[in-house]
């Protein structure tokens, strides 16, 4: 199966379709020799709309196109006949999806919404309004005008899509501490584990569904000391647990737990202070490889577990069911 790529920064082009064009025409029909202005409007043109899907976690598929335009309206026709309004057209964008509106006057991106719901529906360029035909300019003292409007342009707009998965549970911690091993462990998910630093290099997201909840957790990758000033895979992954309500710090037992939870915490604390308000638990993983479990003081709720083996992983569950219900 190919694994698609995960792109969580886009910029695009977006335009609305161009109004169609007012018509002028005057009735030619037998009887009425002077029957009188009959131009049609033009049609709107359409709109460009972005629209939740719940199925999407990337926004890769708009890496391959940059442009994207609705359907210009018809032209108005003879005898009062409207032009046809121009179609839309729908973009799918993941839940998550910030919208920023590049604003020409201030030289910068202004935020316009974001898509957080399946189906959510959020306009983006409108369409030009259809000009109006001969018709509408009748009047007592021009009976026959033969004039009409042109149909508006559409709007244009340049935008940029900025997706913050949408996750009820955020897993951080250092290379190789097991977090991919404990998703594994908790949910449906199957994200590449190996004995390596780096496994994971894009975030992993997975669903646990426990006494009808349905929880989402996030595998961030590693962070390493350093990272806010663009060590290792720096910290642009971690707007991925912006939206979370539980971010547990995962520990590897065999390193030093106490010494590396500092690293975390000064790290996101760099990042985003705010951050630190949610509700924060520690999970001690790899209990298997030792012979005794020394234990830590945190002042955070903290889990001793193994996650390739299983152990207490039920005691760990308990928690992120009780924390988020």
């Amino acid at each position: 199966m190919r694994r698609v790529k995960f792109v969580d920064e886009v910029e695009i082009l977006c335009e609305g379709g161009k109004g169609g064009d007012g018509c002028v025409a005057f009735l030619r029909e037998k009887f009425l020799p002077k029957g009188g202005p009959a131009g049609g409007d033009g049609g709107d043109g359409g709109s460009v709309y972005l629209i939740g899907n719940e199925r999407l976690i990337t926004l890769a598929d708009f890496q391959y196109q940059y442009h994207y335009k609705a359907k210009n309206g018809q032209n108005g026709k003879g005898k009062n006949q409207q032009g046809k309004k121009g179609e839309d057209i729908f973009l799918e964008v993941p839940l998550g999806t910030d919208i920023y509106k590049f604003d020409e006057e201030k030289k910068e991106y202004i935020s316009i919404g974001s898509i957080l719901k399946d189906k959510e529906v959020i306009l983006v360029a409108k369409g030009g309004k259809g000009g109006r035909g001969n018709t509408h300019f009748k009047s007592p003292t021009n009976q026959r005008p033969r004039y009409a409007e042109k149909g508006e342009r559409g709007e244009r707009v340049k935008l940029r899509l900025v997706l913050r998965l949408l996750a009820d549970i955020g897993f951080v911690g250092l290379p190789n501490a097991g977090k991919s091993t404990l998703l594994r462990a908790i949910s449906n998910a199957k994200p590449k584990v190996a004995p390596y630093p780096f496994t994971t290099l894009t975030p992993n997201l997975g669903v646990l569904e426990i006494d009808h909840l349905k929880i989402t957790a996030c595998d961030m990758p590693g962070i390493i000391k350093g990272a806010s000033e663009g060590k290792g895979l720096g910290l642009r992954f971690l707007k991925h647990i912006e939206r979370t309500k539980l971010i547990l710090f995962i520990l590897d037992i065999t390193s030093n737990p106490q010494e590396d939870f500092q690293i975390l915490y000064s790290e996101i604390e760099k990042y985003k202070k705010e951050l630190l308000n949610k509700s924060l638990g520690i999970v001690i993983n790899k209990i298997d490889l030792v012979s005794e479990i020394p234990k830590f003081s945190f002042s955070l709720p903290t889990f001793y577990i193994s996650a390739l083996k299983g152990i207490n992983i039920d005691k760990l569950i308990e928690f992120i069911k009780e924390n988020l219900r």
